[in-house]
């Protein structure tokens, strides 16, 4: 069990967790625990080269938002003041207006008033992009990562709602739904669904209702999961029990107590269970139940370009798929599989074994493009007048 204090992002972190020790049983794969219980304090510590990963991309994506609002007019321009209507759908920071984005990056952004137009680099940025998106390959590759999300639930539907809060992460195109389903229709389906925030994966009643996105069947080809996938190319660790363990990184400077170091270790060797599985039937509490939280923690970062997302993303796909408070608590009682970073104002998180130090180590093409945004961004003039109240 963990209880932590994530009071104000910029303040320090520190994990309680209750470690429960095991004594020795013979049932596999469900192992039956019989633990007492002794205290741990972990205090959080900061991760600079992760950090950073997460403070480079800072309003990447505030300025691709605005880019795709631009070239929805003919003359990729818009008067500056039909730009900042458009903010309630751009999500851009609450405090700050479209105008600030356009003064803060002139290599991106052309003000002429009234007009504001994408500069001639923006430009041929996205369309190397959208070349990108539009090969047959990334399609299909986009949509195999879409089926292993939705095969993720139990009733492998999500609300698009939720997608369109990972789509960046996941690398999917703006039009991803009307694209992706025209192209895979043997993969995807549209559906309605009875949908709240607080509505069980299973339960359709007493929500609202909204657009989904459904999977047409099972694809037991994509389910293996991708820490399987690495490590030994089959699902034969689902199948029989095979003992797999978590790449464990820590921060510089960061160390557990013996007794942690133990039940970690003792824990890593538990039975692991396919994310694809529904494994709801075991103890919420128990050591079992939390190793297959974390693979399927593990599964959802694997699947994103950037392998990593917002906290809010996260738990709010948790709590849709019926994990409720268990991802967070899994979050932070592995910090050796998974970093939180308080960066840019909120709370991303990072999955550890996908960087070495802050380079990401999948060599994704749309990866790429987007340290050419950030190079382009870069190149903005210093120094100038901040529009930040304008």
């Amino acid at each position: 069990m963990v209880t932590n204090h994530l009071g104000n992002p910029r303040s320090a972190t520190v994990y309680t967790i209750i470690i429960k020790q095991r004594k020795p049983t013979f049932f596999l794969p469900l192992l039956s625990l019989h633990r007492s219980f002794f205290d741990a304090r972990i205090k959080w510590v900061r991760d600079p080269y992760l950090d950073f990963v997460v403070e480079r991309e800072k309003n990447l994506n505030h300025c691709l938002s605005l880019k795709q609002l631009l070239l929805y007019s003919p003359s990729n321009s818009l008067p500056i003041s039909v730009a900042s209507l458009h903010k309630p759908h751009l999500n851009l920071p609450p405090h700050t207006t479209a105008l600030y984005f356009f003064h803060k990056y002139p290599s991106l952004f052309t003000v002429t008033p009234p007009n504001v137009k994408i500069t001639p680099k923006f430009l041929t940025l996205h369309r190397e992009e959208q070349e990108i998106h539009d090969s047959m390959l990334h399609k299909r590759l986009a949509a195999q990562r879409l089926v292993r999300l939705l095969m993720l639930t139990r009733v492998c539907r999500i609300p698009i709602s939720i997608i369109d809060a990972l789509r960046f992460d996941l690398g999917l195109p703006d039009n991803y739904v009307l694209e992706l389903v025209s192209y895979f229709p043997e993969y995807f389906r549209i559906c309605s669904m009875n949908f709240s925030e607080n509505c069980d994966v299973g339960n359709d009643d007493g929500g609202n209702l909204e657009v989904g996105l459904e999977l047409v069947s099972w694809r037991k080809e994509l389910c293996v999961p991708m820490i399987l996938q690495k490590e030994f190319g089959d699902d034969l660790g689902c199948k029989r029990g095979r003992i797999v363990k978590f790449p464990l990184n820590f921060a510089p400077g960061f160390d557990l107590q013996k007794k942690v170091k133990d039940w970690v270790e003792e824990w890593q060797y538990l039975p692991y269970i396919s994310p694809y599985e529904d494994a709801f039937h075991l103890a919420p509490r128990s050591d079992q139940a939390e190793k297959w939280t974390v693979a399927v923690l593990h599964e959802i970062l694997s699947l994103l370009v950037s392998k990593k997302t917002e906290m809010k993303n996260i738990l709010r796909l948790g709590n849709y798929l019926g994990f409720e408070m268990r991802f967070k608590k899994a979050l932070m009682h592995h910090p050796g599989i998974f970093y939180i970073s308080n960066k840019i104002k909120t709370q991303t998180v990072v999955l550890r074994e996908a960087f070495k130090k802050d380079m990401l180590l999948e060599n994704h093409p749309l990866m790429g493009m987007r340290h050419r945004y950030m190079y382009l961004m870069s190149k903005s003039r210093k120094g100038r007048k901040s529009f930040k109240n304008a």
